[in-house]
């Protein structure tokens, strides 16, 4: 009777060692490559900005959870675990955990901000962004001249706090040298109209001209029916345009950029 006592007792505390194995192997990496790429995502993630962050691996696909300050940040957690040896995909579970800000203050805070955003490259007046923000969430569209000028709003949307996730529709205009040629054409001719060229003395705040094929499109703020329509009668004088979208608005009729 007591051998039996002690067989059992024997099986119970195997069973309960063996047990315990497997929850500790159901939370360590699926193999010996998981364990490296957990070990390299961890030194990669090695910095502040990712302290509460966590990282976890399962036949080569990266899971990311916990919290960051700002979108930015969210990004870059991403990239670096992309970058790691060996990962075959990430699952970004990142909430971005900042200060929550009232989406009509965002709007008008990032719009002021992309406003001067790049003044003095010379390509203000020919980029044309459109941006709504709904829940943290902010959406990027319109024209972008060129791709360092899509990259640099879409960076300064990122690293705003109160930014929870961005949503990027901004389209860059094809490289042509026949639009190259009716931009500055349509810029001189706009800004040339003597009651126009005030437009040009505040850098940030221009008529803006965006060009794709052949297509003038013009936007921005206006201080009176006057001046829109002229602006459209400039455009439409350019040798080599097809046609002139005129989506200026007058000062006092609306309150959208």
């Amino acid at each position: 009777m007591e051998r039996t006592k002690n067989i059992a007792a024997i099986l119970v505390a195997f069973l309960l060692i063996a047990g315990s194995g497997r929850s500790i192997a159901q939370s360590q990496p699926a193999n010996s490559q998981d364990t490296e790429i957990q070990a390299d995502v961890a030194k990669a993630l090695d910095n502040k900005r990712f302290k509460d962050v966590q990282a976890t691996v399962h036949s080569g696909i990266v899971t990311l959870r916990g919290t960051v300050g700002l979108y930015a940040d969210k990004e870059d957690a991403d990239k670096k675990a992309h970058h790691r040896k060996n990962v075959k995909a990430v699952q970004n579970l990142i909430e971005v955990a900042g200060p929550t800000v009232e989406d009509v203050t965002l709007r008008n805070k990032l719009a002021e901000k992309l406003t001067y955003d790049r003044v003095g490259y010379g390509t203000t007046a020919f980029n044309a962004f459109t941006i709504s923000v709904q829940n943290g969430i902010v959406t990027l569209g319109g024209v972008a001249y060129g791709p360092t000028d899509k990259d640099s709003a879409l960076s300064l949307v990122a690293n705003y706090p109160g930014v929870k996730d961005v949503v990027d529709n901004i389209e860059v205009a094809p490289v042509s040298s026949m639009d190259d040629r009716i931009r500055l054409a349509t810029a001189r001719a706009v800004y040339g109209a003597p009651q126009l060229n005030k437009y040009a003395i505040d850098p940030a705040k221009p008529i803006r001209i965006t060009v794709i094929n052949g297509n003038v499109t013009l936007s921005g703020m206006v201080d009176n029916q006057s001046d829109k329509d002229v602006a459209n009668i400039r455009a439409n004088g350019v040798p080599g345009v097809f046609k002139v979208v005129n989506l200026l608005q007058v000062a006092g009729e609306t309150n959208e950029k």
